[in-house]
């Protein structure tokens, strides 16, 4: 008869976790997520990375960087597909998270109740400053949130906010560096009061 300890079976149980990487835009959160995703995949973990289907800007299916780094990826209209397209899947991958609707939260709290490890990248606040779509929820629950900071383009101190250099009032607007930059708390105040 085997004995098994409660750590031994710790070790043989999988554990979901939700982990989220947050953080104004050019801040590195789509290359930490590649990063995430390529040591679970050398570690001969079962990975699968979603991302929006909206966000075609660098690729259609692929999420890449800024800097041109890439990983393959299934672009989603809904966050319900990702349950469905999971199944066996030891590693999810959610880019560009913001996009996403609000049920996002419950599919990602049901894979890591199921014992996936559940990696989310977005941006935290939207161009006003204002919490972005599901993220408040996901850094609820998540059981580990990195904030990374991009360097402000005006003074060079670290950067929180994407601030719009486009008119526009719509939430979503899909863009680069032609309309947007990253700005520290200061820098976006001063420019935002010079717009009332």
């Amino acid at each position: 008869m085997e004995v098994y300890s409660e750590n031994s079976m710790q070790e043989t149980r999988r554990r979901g976790r939700i982990e989220v990487i947050c953080g104004s835009m050019f801040s590195g959160k789509t290359e930490e997520l590649i990063r995430r995703m390529k040591r679970a995949k050398f570690a001969k973990q079962k990975v699968e990375i979603f991302k929006p289907a909206i966000d075609t800007r660098y690729s259609e299916e692929d999420v890449v960087t800024h800097e041109g780094h890439s990983i393959a990826s299934t672009p989603l209209d809904s966050s319900a597909s990702i349950l469905l397209l999971s199944s066996d899947i030891e590693v999810v991958g959610i880019d560009e998270a913001q996009f996403f609707d609000m049920g996002l939260p419950d599919v990602c709290k049901q894979l890591a109740d199921s014992g996936v490890r559940v990696i989310i990248a977005g941006l935290d606040m939207d161009f006003r400053g204002m919490p972005f779509g599901p993220m408040p929820q996901l850094m609820a629950i998540a059981d580990d949130v990195t904030k990374v900071h991009a360097i402000c383009v005006q003074c060079g101190n670290l950067a929180m906010y994407s601030y719009r250099k486009v008119s526009g009032d719509k939430q979503v607007m899909l863009g680069e560096t032609q309309e947007y930059e990253p700005l520290c708390r200061e820098c976006y105040n001063k420019v935002m009061s010079k717009k009332v």
